[in-house]
């Protein structure tokens, strides 16, 4: 089952929610709020796997209300303007459901937001060996052998892998940091995580990995010469 609320400032947006939530029978909307005040202190106090959030508010966007949860949560946002689709995408957000909402499309995220917390859920023996990131209205599993290296970019990463292009996903890399094993990665500077199962090299405050060369940081200078054996 998927705990959801909405929250939407226009009650007939809440209504059709109601009515396509009703609809699906692994979908339980716990509760509507027109004020995100009180969707607020609901988060805090009560769980929820999904948030349909609409983005034009009158006291605060639903992109700043996201943004200020202090949980990460699931969020579908609903919205009647096309031009914040790539806000949208910045949050990572499962998907972005422009109004009038069609309930093919309304399906559509929901199987998506099914399907994302299936892997999370279910996939418990994979974890070991695999990163789950979202990225473009997308759950990606990234070998962990595969993995080059992770820059972080704010509250953003770029993960550089052998196989693929960059994947920029919105976590912190203190986020990734924690998600990945000792064994296998080592955080070289406040921006930048390396595999140490690479073909690396240290030299002159550099990691050398491929082509790419990644400075050190004077705080992680002696757990990098520790690696190497460098006295």
């Amino acid at each position: 089952m998927i705990n959801c609320i909405a929250i939407d400032d226009e009650p007939l947006a809440l209504e059709l929610l109601i009515k396509y939530c009703s609809q699906i029978d692994y979908l339980d909307l716990k509760k509507t709020f027109i004020r995100t005040s009180e969707a607020k202190h609901y988060l805090e106090n009560f769980p929820v796997d999904l948030l349909f959030l609409d983005i034009e508010m009158p006291d605060i966007s639903g992109l700043d209300f996201y943004k200020s949860l202090k949980e990460s949560k699931l969020v579908i946002f609903t919205t009647a303007f096309s031009e914040y689709a790539v806000d949208g995408f910045n949050l990572s957000a499962v998907d972005y459901l422009l109004k009038p909402i069609k309930f093919i499309r309304f399906e559509q995220a929901i199987i998506k937001t099914r399907d994302y917390l299936a892997y999370m859920n279910n996939a418990n023996f994979e974890k070991d060996n695999y990163l789950f990131v979202r990225s473009e209205y997308k759950l990606y599993k990234i070998a962990l052998p595969e993995i080059r290296f992770i820059e972080g970019l704010d509250n953003y990463v770029r993960i550089f892998t052998d196989n693929f292009k960059p994947i920029m996903s919105h976590i912190s890399l203190k986020g990734v940091c924690e998600r990945l094993p000792k064994n296998m990665f080592l955080r070289v500077h406040r921006s930048f995580i390396v595999n140490t199962k690479k073909n690396i090299s240290y030299s002159n405050k550099f990691i050398n990995t491929g082509d790419k060369q990644i400075p050190v940081g004077i705080s992680y200078e002696e757990n990098v010469k520790n690696f190497f054996g460098i006295r």
